[in-house]
């Protein structure tokens, strides 16, 4: 019979004492090593002990209550966006307004000035372009490139004149702009560059949420929205890389920066291209790969960053390049979106809110130049759309929603508009007034949409492949 390995259990009395001896017996150790060793002198260098921990620490309590304070408050008005027919995208960006100056700063500035310090801000701004990058990564991974490589002439057409018309009217617009909001150091050519641009964009994602809210994704206006507002996405995208080469650089520079762009765009479809569809064809879920295709994506953006077209730009090349059906997109949108969706993107709401000031547009000139530029956006937008559908044969009411579809521009826009005020190209004044505009055109596509297609019945069709007409 094998021997008992423990003793029979102490009764809680006796345990008690010896726990409450071992606690008195540590104490005592202490203090006459504490008293032994009062009188040595310390022989190491000088290490600064007690000049900086505290106030790292307080640091790190600030930015912790600031990061709660703005997850809550995102995912609450998304929520509330959501149950009024919104895409909750919108009611986090409209939650990053509401914590800056236009609201919390003015209502109750001791709490502004509490949860978001310079330091604190600074913190949240590293958060927020991370999040952006990653963002971008996970719209090339939305992006379904069979949809334009099988794309249809009309549908170039749509996607091209709702950049080309949009475009147009933003660089209108620039003569009459840059004399009240340009700044004396920025070339007006890139000025007027920029603002077509911002007019230009297309928010992807959250049309495709939009389509799907609305029943819609797998008709065959939800594929030909999808297929232009990817078409849009592409080309508005490399306009603004053009913008942000020429904007950055002198003429030289600027030639250099496109050329290496083009190398490098070789590069990842040349080279990473191939290896990522031979990880994607023999993917098991294993982390390392999910750990490597990450690394990538930042290496990318890095490379980007340092040629001078921005991070942004290479984490969305290298999703693009990954098949968006695949298991490996799937699983990294599945590990990877929560914590961009709940923490890092809602962090860039409130950096973006930090910096947008309502009470900057004031008088009757600035509200007068907000409304120009929400109607010379819808303007540009809707007519251009709906003029090229109807010249490729759809009927009014088709053309009428598809042109209000391309109209919703939401985080992209942001996205864009933090660059231009991030390269001094946009004042804070000017940011404010685009960042207003974003918000209207977003907020009005549902309820439009809505009643533009009230009583029709658009039937589902096969997507596998979508040409249209």
């Amino acid at each position: 019979m094998m021997e008992a390995l423990t003793r029979p259990k102490l009764s809680p009395t006796r345990l008690a004492a010896y726990y409450l001896a071992l606690l008195a017996g540590g104490a005592l150790i202490f203090w006459l090593v504490n008293q032994s060793g009062q009188h040595l002198q310390a022989g190491g260098p000088a290490l600064g002990f007690g000049s900086g921990a505290h106030k790292e620490n307080s640091l790190i309590a600030r930015l912790l209550l600031s990061l709660a304070v703005i997850s809550a408050s995102s995912q609450a008005l998304g929520k509330l966006m959501a149950r009024i027919g919104q895409p909750p995208v919108m009611g986090e960006v409209l939650g990053g307004i509401l914590l800056g100056p236009s609201l919390l700063g003015w209502l109750w500035p001791q709490a502004s000035t509490l949860l978001f310090a310079p330091d604190v801000t600074g913190a949240i701004g590293i958060l927020a372009r991370i999040g952006v990058i990653l963002y971008m990564f996970f719209v090339g991974l939305e992006l379904d490139l069979e949809l334009l490589r099988h794309q249809g002439k009309s549908t170039l057409l749509i996607s091209h004149a709702s950049i080309v018309v949009p475009f147009s009217l933003g660089t209108l617009l620039s003569l009459w702009l840059f004399p009240i909001y340009g700044g004396p150091d920025v070339p007006f050519h890139v000025f007027t560059l920029f603002l077509g641009v911002s007019m230009s964009i297309t928010a992807f994602p959250v049309l495709a949420r939009i389509l799907t809210d609305q029943n819609m994704q797998r008709t065959r206006l939800g594929a030909l929205a999808l297929t232009c507002a990817a078409i849009d996405d592409v080309t508005a995208w490399c306009l603004l890389a053009c913008v942000l080469a020429v904007a950055t650089a002198s003429p030289w520079l600027a030639a250099q920066t496109l050329v290496l762009s083009a190398t490098f765009v070789v590069g990842v479809l040349a080279i990473l291209r191939p290896l990522l569809r031979r990880v994607t064809g023999n993917w098991q879920d294993r982390r390392q790969d999910l750990a490597i295709v990450l690394a990538c994506s930042l290496l990318t953006a890095a490379c980007t960053d340092a040629i001078g077209i921005h991070a942004l730009f290479g984490a969305f090349l290298l999703g693009t390049v990954i098949p968006h059906d695949s298991k490996l997109a799937k699983s990294l949108m599945g590990h990877l979106n929560t914590l961009v969706g709940l923490l890092l993107l809602p962090c860039f709401f409130a950096f973006t809110g930090l910096r947008t000031s309502i009470g900057l547009v004031q008088g009757p000139q600035a509200w007068l130049v907000v409304a120009a530029v929400i109607a010379a956006a819808c303007i540009g937008k809707f007519g251009g759309t709906w003029m090229a559908a109807r010249m490729a044969g759809l009927k009014n009411r088709e053309a009428a929603s598809l042109g209000v579809l391309m109209n919703t521009r939401g985080l992209m826009e942001l996205i864009v508009l933090n660059l231009g005020l991030e390269l001094k190209i946009l004042s804070p004044t000017l940011f404010t007034i685009f960042v207003l505009m974003a918000l209207a055109t977003t907020f009005s596509t549902t309820p439009i949409l809505m009643r533009l297609r009230r009583g029709e019945t658009d039937q589902p069709v096969n997507l596998e492949v979508v040409r249209p007409a």
